[in-house]
Parts: structure tokens; C-alpha cells; sequence
């Protein structure tokens, strides 16, 4: 049986859409359906059951499926003691991470995955975590970090670390003696994170759990530039208090307080575990250690492992 057959079920499987592994493998839908039929021949069971929108492994498709993915773990393996492991270093890396992770623990990261794999080439994404986890449905990314567990077949998830989230404005806008209430921050004008996102999802039950209404909002997807503006004065925020500790240090901003603080958000880790096993564990085994170092030096207040 060919690897390449091997490779396109366990894609199948973790994808459970023949477009979206067609996708992925850079090829069509009836050449996956093709080697599909192959293997099931040369097998002589059925692994897939399918039709009108359903789509499901047999209990022989299971049992299929663990045998080929130990295989490839198996020639990945090998080719890592056949060459020294140099095979990952043409191969690259592909991280993906929301800016609040880009902006803090990930230069340690590259830096210790640099020192391990010298040859090895990373491909670092920074984007929203409805896109990180698209991408990582269809095989573009290896390991992203996000504020949503990617929970399909063929992925594994872990807690990374823990922000505690603050809300902060500039002392052009808010009294930093004051304590403020749920309805008096409210009255303010306030920057969030987009739409649907995971942090304005929390932005909404804060005020409506208190009856209170935030008519004055805007919405940007950059970290970056919510910052910028709430040291400009444009409104207030709730941002992970490590991404502006400087900030805070320089007097720029200032943490507001207030009655009811804004929930901690968790940093949520998802990689392939179908594909290049051992060194994804490798990868994931550094990701672990930088972090841990990152919480460890780090305000406790800020950042934590859960």
C-alpha cells in the first residue's frame, strides 16, 4: 500500500470532508475518493460511512486509521535517525498565534525551537482565532495558539497559559483614584476586540449580566492598535494586563478600577497529531517549557499555567 494512500485517509479521517482534504493534499475530490476505494480493496472492508451530509468512520475504519498514522509516525521516525532529524529542517514549522501570544512568550519560542532544530524553517501566522482554527481544519497550520480548542479527530489541546485581562484607559479619559462601576464604564466609550470574536463575546455578558448598556463601542481586530487608541484617549478596554505592561510602567495607561473584574482568558494550544508525530511532541515539549519559563518570570497577576 502507498504512503500517499495512507497520508490521504488519515487527512480524510481528520477532516471528515472529501473538499476540504482535496483542499489540503492539492488535488481533487474524486482522486481522493479514488484512493479511498483503493484502500478499501486492498482491504476488503468498509472505512467510511457517508451520504447526504454524514460522514463517519466503521469500526474497521478506526481501527484502519491508528494502524496508518503509527506507520507514519513510524517512516517519520526513521527518517528522523536516517538523517539527523534534518528532514523538519525542509519542512517548515507553521505556528500560528493571536497577537497577544506573538507579543510575548513566541520570540522565546522561536528562539529555543532555533536552538534545537538549526535548519528549521518557521512560517509564523498571527491572526484571529476563527481563522487559526480554520486553518488548522484544513491542514494549514501545525500548531496554533488561540482562545478556541481546535476539537476534531486527528488534533490534540491543551491549556498553554492564562491572561488576566484588565481594563485600562489613558489618564486623559478615566480618574485613576476612581472605582468605577459596571454602568459607569458603560457611560465610556469603549475599544473591543471584533465581533464574534472570543474577547467581544465576553465584553457583552459583563454589561448585560449588571443591566447595563455600552452603546459607545468600537471594534478593531489588532491588539496593537486598541492599544494605540486607548493611549490616545479614544475610549477604554479590557486587554491581557501583560500585553501593556510597559504602558502601564511608563504612566501611558492606567488599570481602571473597578467592582467587577473582567474574566481571565485562556491561551488554548491545538497540533496535528496524525502527522510527523515525534517531532510535533518535540515541538509541543519546547512550547510547554518556553511558556512555563515566560509565567515564571512574569507578573503571577498576569500570566499563569492553569
Amino acid at each position: 500500500m502507498r504512503l500517499l494512500d495512507m497520508k490521504t485517509y488519515v487527512a480524510l479521517a481528520r477532516n471528515r470532508h472529501f473538499g476540504r482534504t482535496a483542499e489540503e493534499l492539492n488535488t481533487t475530490q474524486p482522486a481522493i475518493s479514488s484512493r479511498l476505494a483503493s484502500i478499501e480493496r486492498e482491504l476488503g472492508c468498509k472505512l467510511v460511512i457517508r451520504g447526504e451530509g454524514r460522514f463517519a468512520l466503521t469500526s474497521d475504519g478506526e481501527n484502519v486509521l491508528q494502524h496508518f498514522e503509527s506507520v507514519l509516525a513510524g517512516m517519520d521516525s526513521l527518517k528522523d535517525s536516517l538523517s539527523g532529524a534534518d528532514h523538519n529542517s525542509h519542512e517548515p514549522l507553521r505556528i500560528g498565534a493571536i497577537d497577544s501570544v506573538s507579543s510575548t512568550w513566541m520570540p522565546q519560542l522561536i528562539e529555543a525551537l532555533h536552538r534545537e532544530f538549526p535548519g528549521l524553517k518557521i512560517e509564523l501566522t498571527v491572526d484571529g482565532t476563527k481563522p487559526l482554527v480554520a486553518g488548522m481544519r484544513k491542514g494549514e497550520f501545525d500548531l496554533v495558539f488561540c482562545l478556541h480548542p481546535v476539537l476534531d479527530e486527528g488534533f490534540r489541546s491543551y491549556t498553554a497559559c492564562v491572561f488576566q485581562m484588565s481594563w485600562a484607559g489613558s489618564p486623559k479619559l478615566i480618574d485613576p483614584e476612581r472605582v468605577y462601576s459596571v454602568a459607569a464604564l458603560a457611560d465610556l466609550p469603549i475599544i473591543s476586540f471584533p465581533k464574534n470574536s472570543p474577547p467581544y463575546q465576553m465584553v457583552a455578558p459583563y454589561f448585560h449580566d449588571e443591566q447595563a448598556l455600552a452603546s459607545k463601542l468600537t471594534s478593531c481586530n489588532s491588539l496593537f492598535a486598541i492599544i494605540n487608541l486607548l493611549i490616545d484617549g479614544f475610549g477604554v478596554g479590557a486587554v491581557p494586563t501583560v500585553t501593556i505592561a510597559r504602558e502601564l510602567q511608563m504612566g501611558l495607561l492606567h488599570p481602571i478600577r473597578v467592582t467587577k473584574r473582567f474574566p481571565p482568558m485562556p491561551i488554548i494550544a491545538s497540533y496535528q497529531a496524525s502527522l510527523r508525530q515525534e517531532f510535533i511532541r518535540q515541538i509541543v515539549r519546547q512550547a510547554k517549557r518556553c511558556t512555563a519559563d515566560y509565567c515564571a518570570s512574569a507578573n503571577p497577576e498576569m500570566v499563569w499555567i492553569d
